[in-house]
């Protein structure tokens, strides 16, 4: 049997700096399963027409994929958390890369639809995974930029998703996209094969290195059994798990919708979508890696990193009800430029959120409770979006964004209240 170990494994040498080498191979994970996702949402107007999809119908088709998407994140988390995320996340990108070039043969709703799920159970390994990777292999000092390079993935992938989708779509045809996109995840399963281990048994990882990486690593005897009905019984699990089912609507909103709201409600041609779609997500961005490095700056200054974590949740908080704006915009640099801000205001929030997982509990906890709280996303998503279809289709999307506007300020609420007792445990 041929080995895909690189003979370099069998040298001894060390790598300086080798956790960002393991963040960026992360970055490019989230990268391609953000363009893999949205190929469906970027194609809209074209679809839509082309296989006479109503707006309920294509919300239908995005509601599979969250439905499984949702179940993938708890079930992937605990396999995760017993095989690593090593093999774990290799079967995930397998699973998600093959859905997404089956696309190319789908006939219409029901083929869609079948695809969709299949995409989405595959993805929902993502997520887990990729939190579970950083707080193995950074300290709580570094943790949420390395969420934040990791979070820009999605970003970045979100804002080449609509030049590249469209570039290809007017040159090969929808169907050739579907396959393009989807053999980017062997491409990278390759390489994650070949250089990713775990920091303690990477033969690249310089002992001083591997001492910074572990210097905190959270060892705080919390008293949580590793079922997922004991770990719901948890204050602090109940706020992570509910803050994610009421904010990342927000985030999915706009994921899913973007390119047929610009196209429909703005007057946006498929050219224009494929020139402007992409800037809201560059401020995306922004928010991912100012929110890690905002956090870890306030620790560097003494602060506790609870209280660093949940001061960078409640700054973008008050940001994000611009979302209830964009409805009233007067011109289509307004609304760009409103979404804009709920975009960065989200990342911001959602890097320090996520965070929150490996501050609180050991490492060996971190990829099932992340997996509980995506599940939770996916489901605030999936009737949010299923929502979104019927609303639109009686109402317009008035509702839907002054309601979206209001997610993010209700989802901290609620985290605050829950985990009010962090502060003060953590300090003593």
């Amino acid at each position: 049997m041929i080995s895909l170990r690189p003979k370099l494994f069998n040298r001894t040498f060390y790598v300086a700096g080798l956790r960002w080498w393991v963040v960026s191979l992360l970055f490019f994970a989230t990268l391609i399963s953000y363009i893999d996702r949205l190929t469906l949402s970027v194609l809209a107007p074209t679809l839509c027409k082309e296989l006479h999809l109503s707006s309920f119908q294509y919300a239908s088709i995005s509601v599979w994929f969250l439905f499984s998407y949702s179940i993938g994140q708890t079930v992937f988390g605990k396999v995760q958390d017993r095989i690593g995320t090593r093999s774990g996340l290799s079967i995930a990108m397998a699973i998600w890369s093959v859905a997404e070039i089956a696309q190319a043969v789908a006939r219409g709703l029901a083929s869609f639809s079948l695809f969709r799920l299949i995409l989405g159970f595959g993805e929902g390994g993502h997520w887990p995974a990729a939190i579970k990777s950083v707080a193995e292999w950074f300290p709580a000092r570094e943790r949420a930029l390395g969420m934040g390079i990791v979070n820009t993935g999605a970003t970045l992938g979100s804002a080449l998703a609509p030049p590249l989708i469209i570039w290809l779509q007017l040159s090969f045809g929808w169907r050739t996209t579907f396959i393009a996109t989807g053999l980017l995840g062997f491409v990278w399963l390759a390489l994650w094969q070949m250089f990713y281990r775990s920091p303690k048994q990477h033969p690249w990882l310089a002992p001083k290195e591997l001492a910074f990486i572990q210097q905190d690593a959270v060892e705080n005897g919390v008293a949580v059994a590793p079922s997922w009905l004991d770990l719901l019984k948890n204050r602090k699990v109940q706020g992570i798990v509910l803050a994610r089912f009421l904010g990342d609507p927000v985030w999915w909103l706009y994921l899913v919708w973007l390119p047929l709201y610009l196209y429909s409600a703005r007057g946006f041609s498929l050219k224009a979508i494929g020139i402007f779609a992409w800037i809201p997500y560059v401020f995306a961005d922004t928010g991912a890696l100012m929110g890690g490095w905002f956090s870890g700056r306030l620790i560097h200054r003494g602060w506790s990193p609870t209280r660093a974590r949940g001061f960078a949740i409640l700054l973008p908080a008050l940001l994000a009800p611009a979302g209830m704006l964009v409805a009233g915009a007067s011109s289509s640099a307004e609304v760009i430029a409103l979404i804009s801000v709920v975009l960065f205001a989200f990342q911001f929030w959602i890097n320090n959120l996520q965070t929150l997982t490996s501050d609180f509990f050991p490492n060996d906890l971190v990829a099932s409770i992340s997996g509980m709280a995506g599940t939770a996303a996916g489901l605030g998503a999936m009737l949010f979006i299923l929502t979104t279809g019927l609303v639109i289709e009686h109402f317009g999307y008035t509702p839907i964004l002054v309601v979206s506007g209001l997610l993010i300020p209700a989802a901290t609420v609620v985290l605050g209240l829950l985990c009010r007792d962090v502060h003060a445990e953590n300090e003593k």
